[in-house]
Formats: C-alpha cells, sequence, structure tokens
C-alpha cells in the first residue's frame, strides 16, 4: 500500500512513515522537476444558485440586494476564492490529524494550485415578491427570481408583460449551475494521488461548504474528478 493511499484510507489515524515522508519529500526532494504539474480536471454541479453567484451593473439593483455582486469579474473571483479555500481546509485538516507542523503543512498547499471555470449569470431586475404583479418598460435579457438569497429562476418578460407566478418563469439555465476547475501539484506526494483519493478530497469539500453558510445552496451538490 503506498503512503498516500493510506492517509486517503485512514484519514483519522496518524501515520508516523507517511509523516516522516511528507516531512522528507516536502523540505528536501519534494517538488517535482522544474516544467512538471501534475494535474486533475474536476467539475461541481447539482447545487442551488447563490445570491452571490449572480451579478448585476444596475446600481439600484445592488441597492435592494447587497448580496448580489456588481460584476462579472467579481463573481468569478469569489467562486474561484470559495473553492479554492474548502479545498485547502480539507488537506489542511488532514495534515493536522496526521500531526504535520505548520511549516509542512503551508509548504504543501503552496505547491497546489486551484483554477475554476464559471459563467455567472446577469440580473437585469431581481423579483423578490412574486405575489405582487411588477411591471417592467422595456424587454431585459435576464431577470431573475430570489427567494431568500437563492435564484430559484429567472422570468423572462416583453414589453407590457408582467412577471407571475406560473407566468413567464423558467428555470435557471444550467450553465450557471456548474463549476469546473483543475488541481494542479508540483508535490511528489500529491502528484501520485489517485482519481478516487482526490474526489475524497472534494466530497469533504462539498460537506464543508454544506455544513457552513451555504447550506441550502451546496446539500446536494456533486463533485466529479477526472482521469484513473
Amino acid at each position: 500500500m503506498s503512503i498516500a493511499t493510506e492517509v486517503i484510507r485512514h484519514p483519522t489515524r496518524p501515520s508516523m512513515i507517511w509523516l516522516l515522508a511528507v516531512i522528507s519529500t516536502v523540505i528536501g526532494c519534494g517538488v517535482m522537476p522544474t516544467g512538471h504539474v501534475s494535474r486533475r480536471n474536476f467539475n461541481v454541479t447539482g447545487f442551488n444558485l447563490p445570491a452571490a453567484m449572480v451579478y448585476s451593473n444596475a446600481a439600484d439593483v445592488r441597492a435592494s440586494f447587497p448580496g448580489i455582486a456588481a460584476s462579472e469579474r467579481e463573481v468569478k473571483g469569489f467562486v474561484s476564492r470559495l473553492v479554492m479555500q474548502t479545498v485547502f481546509d480539507v488537506l489542511e485538516l488532514q495534515g493536522r490529524i496526521a500531526l504535520l507542523p505548520d511549516a509542512v503543512i503551508s509548504a504543501i498547499l503552496s505547491q497546489l494550485s486551484v483554477n475554476t471555470t464559471y459563467e455567472p449569470m446577469q440580473c437585469q431586475i431581481v423579483f423578490v415578491d412574486l405575489t405582487a404583479q411588477n411591471d417592467i418598460q422595456d424587454m431585459k435579457p435576464q431577470n431573475c427570481i430570489v427567494v431568500g438569497n437563492t435564484v430559484t429562476g429567472i422570468c423572462t418578460l416583453k414589453r407590457g408583460e408582467r412577471c407571475m407566478t406560473g407566468m413567464n418563469l423558467e428555470s435557471v439555465p444550467n450553465a450557471h449551475l456548474s463549476i469546473s476547475g483543475t488541481l494542479s501539484t508540483t508535490n511528489i506526494v500529491m502528484a501520485n494521488w489517485s482519481r478516487t483519493m482526490w474526489q475524497n478530497v472534494l466530497n469533504r469539500a462539498l460537506r464543508i461548504l454544506a455544513a457552513g453558510s451555504f447550506k441550502s445552496h451546496f446539500f446536494s451538490a456533486t463533485a466529479t474528478v477526472d482521469g484513473n
């Protein structure tokens, strides 16, 4: 059984062999040769869309709904930080369970990068109370239906139409309900992790999100890692 396999299969049982191996590889020859990077692609789907993952360039919309971002770039940055920090939290926790020194954990994390790709949805108008008959003066490309802090759908309107429950409502397009990304590492130990090992890391990351402030959004989300 490999060192990496042991720590994944027994994440709550510190292994002195694994500890010594990681310390020696990280501090000594733990970095792969220059230009060599191990990459794993992943995809996250099945989540409900938080208001923080949509944006509006309309000042009145943002004033009424402070949780909405001001730009597409802001949303992409938010998603990138959210995924990266959660993955790092998982690996940091595993390192602490294995009794690794803070310096070693920091070195391991410095050899990992998490890059994400996400297509944010723009909300020109936000409808919160669908029991009211909301008029619109001009046709807009995307009118968001928000319940609590979740974007539950969109309302497509033409001039003179009204947005009401059961009328002109569509689901959030799938393009906005998927996060793809790449896990890249130059650490020799992590470079040899299998798809299953990285899958376990992402599964735990989703459980962290589902237990935190995004409980209502990521409780049913799933992650898929490519490769063998």
